[in-house]
């Protein structure tokens, strides 16, 4: 009787030291589980609040910084370069108070007249609006609608080896008149209106077609060419004939042409321009992983262009 009580001793108190056990490992996973999700919470709440301010990194000078907007790659509808992307960006960038100025990084070949129009004026409008000093800064490439781009600028910056100019519209595409023989198909084209079929691939050329492009092609130069003018006003140096040509240059001829301002990289502008290499970035490019580093297709498609 007396093991019998002994047994039911031990085994009580077996019973609740495995419920002692248990309820602490408990409280310990809701222990860490708290933990954990605070620190969640905590970086999360920290990150917005990081995006959310202006930059402040070691070594500026009362929270000196630019606004940072880059194009990168082909302007056109439907692309990261289009008006539709850019314009919210640009404005957020030269609404930002706190920035000494907009910088523009430009890496482009062109793209369409109608887009690279769109975000010239948007930049211009922008300047009176915030009143904001802005400088471009080109790097591999910077022809054509992003040259187009470039002149809204208060001053442009270029490696000596930035392919630079381009001042010219072009417009591409195929003829398919004697393959259509060979093949012996017949193609067979309804329309309401005599000029609807123009510059069809598959019908010959006229002279009044080619009369045609010349005039819309020619005045969508023009207007190209004015933006020029007045975008570098009294820093042209260059024949209008070799300038407008549709040719390019290195940036380092481009310079004594008067198409751009000096020579310099991104670092080197920000600098000379709002005695500042820090910046803050817009756009898409403008993540996180960048931020915290230190420093928050084809033409074919087109149907005529600047690039």
């Amino acid at each position: 009787m007396q093991d019998m009580n002994n047994n039911n001793d031990i085994n009580t108190v077996l019973v609740r030291d495995l419920l002692k056990e248990k309820r602490a490992d408990r409280r310990w996973k809701n222990i860490r589980f708290i933990a954990w999700f605070a620190l969640f919470a905590y970086l999360i709440i920290a990150t917005f609040s990081f995006l959310g301010k202006t930059p402040t990194p070691a070594g500026i000078v009362n929270g000196k910084y630019a606004a940072l907007i880059r194009l990168d790659g082909m302007i056109a509808p439907g692309r990261d370069l289009s008006a539709d992307e850019l314009l919210p960006v640009m404005r957020e960038a030269f609404a930002d108070k706190n920035a000494v100025g907009v910088v523009i990084n430009i890496n482009s070949p062109g793209g369409t007249p109608v887009q690279a129009a769109i975000i010239h004026d948007a930049i211009i409008a922008y300047k009176k609006k915030y009143h904001k000093k802005v400088i471009v800064v080109g790097e591999d490439l910077l022809t054509s609608g992003a040259y187009y781009v470039a002149v809204a600028g208060d001053k442009i910056y270029v490696n000596p080896n930035t392919i630079t100019g381009s001042i010219g519209v072009i417009m591409k595409g195929f003829g398919f008149v004697d393959l259509m023989k060979k093949v012996g198909v017949e193609r067979r084209v309804y329309t309401a209106g005599d000029n609807k079929d123009r510059l069809d691939p598959f019908l010959p050329q006229t002279p009044a077609d080619l009369e045609k492009i010349k005039e819309v092609m020619t005045e969508v130069h023009q207007n190209f060419v004015q933006a020029v003018i007045e975008g570098r006003k009294g820093k042209l140096n260059g024949d209008p004939k070799q300038l407008f040509s549709g040719d390019f240059w290195s940036g380092q001829t481009a310079v004594k042409l008067g198409l751009v301002d000096d020579l310099g990289n991104l670092m080197e502008a920000m600098n000379k321009e709002f005695k500042t290499t820090e910046y803050k970035e817009y756009g898409p490019s403008a993540n996180i992983f960048r931020m915290l580093s230190g420093q928050l297709s084809s033409a074919f498609e087109l149907f005529y262009t600047y690039a």
